[in-house]
C-alpha cells in the first residue's frame, strides 16, 4: 500500500522575510499567487492536512473549499518556535547576534534560538504527528501545508540526515517535495519540485 504526502511550505508572509516562528502572521498578496501557482491545475490529493498558523490554514482552507476535499490543521506541525528571534529580521540579526545566528545555521542542536524551542522538542513534536499522520492515512495521497522547519525535519528524518544539518537543505517559500511511503519505507520522489 503507497502513501504518498506533497510537503509544500507557506508562501511569503506579510513583513517580508523574517523569523517567524510562531509569530501568526498571514500571507501577503505574493504569498497568495505563489501557493496558488505551486498547485495550479493539480487535484491528485484527498485531502489536506496544515499547520493551525494563519501562513499554512488560511491556504488549505481556501484549496479544500476550491477543491471540495476534506483538511484539518495539526497543532505538532506549526514551525519551531524562535524565542527571542521571534519577528526579528535576519539581516539586522547578523549585526546584533552574528554569533548566535551563525551557531544556529551551522547546529541548530547546539545553538538554539535563545528562549526558542530546542530541537529535540521541535523533533519529537513534528516526528509524533508525521507518524500519526503516516498511521492515520495509510494508501492516501496528502497534501500537507507547513513550514519550511517541518519539511526540512520530515525530509531530513526520510533521509536519515544528522537534524544538525537540516538548514543546509534549501526550501523556498510555496517549494513542493514528495514523499512517498510503500511498505513503512519512506523515500523522497523530489524536493522543489511539481507534482
Amino acid at each position: 500500500m503507497t502513501t504518498t504526502i506533497d510537503l509544500i511550505r507557506h508562501g511569503e508572509p506579510v513583513g517580508g522575510k523574517l523569523f517567524r516562528g510562531w509569530q501568526d502572521d498571514p500571507l501577503s498578496d505574493l504569498g497568495w499567487q505563489q501557493m496558488r501557482q505551486a498547485v495550479e491545475g493539480i487535484r491528485p490529493w484527498q485531502r489536506i492536512i496544515s499547520s493551525p498558523l494563519l501562513r499554512c490554514a488560511e491556504f488549505a482552507q481556501e484549496l479544500s473549499d476550491k477543491l471540495d476535499l476534506p483538511w484539518r490543521a495539526e497543532p505538532r506541525l506549526r514551525e519551531i518556535g524562535f524565542g527571542d528571534w521571534e519577528g526579528k529580521d535576519y539581516d539586522q540579526l547578523r549585526i546584533d547576534d552574528p554569533e548566535g545566528l551563525a551557531g544556529f545555521w551551522r547546529d541548530p542542536t547546539a545553538h538554539p534560538a535563545p528562549g526558542g524551542e530546542t530541537m529535540a522538542s521541535f523533533q519529537s513534536r513534528v516526528e509524533a504527528g508525521w507518524q500519526d499522520l503516516l498511521t492515520q492515512h495509510q494508501g492516501e495521497h496528502l497534501l500537507l501545508v507547513a513550514h519550511g522547519g517541518v519539511n526540512r525535519l520530515i525530509i531530513a528524518q526520510v533521509l536519515g540526515l544528522p537534524i544538525a544539518n537540516m538548514f543546509r537543505m534549501e526550501v523556498p517559500y510555496a517549494a513542493v517535495s514528495r514523499i512517498i511511503v510503500d511498505d513503512g519505507f519512506p523515500r523522497l520522489a523530489f524536493h522543489c519540485g511539481r507534482p
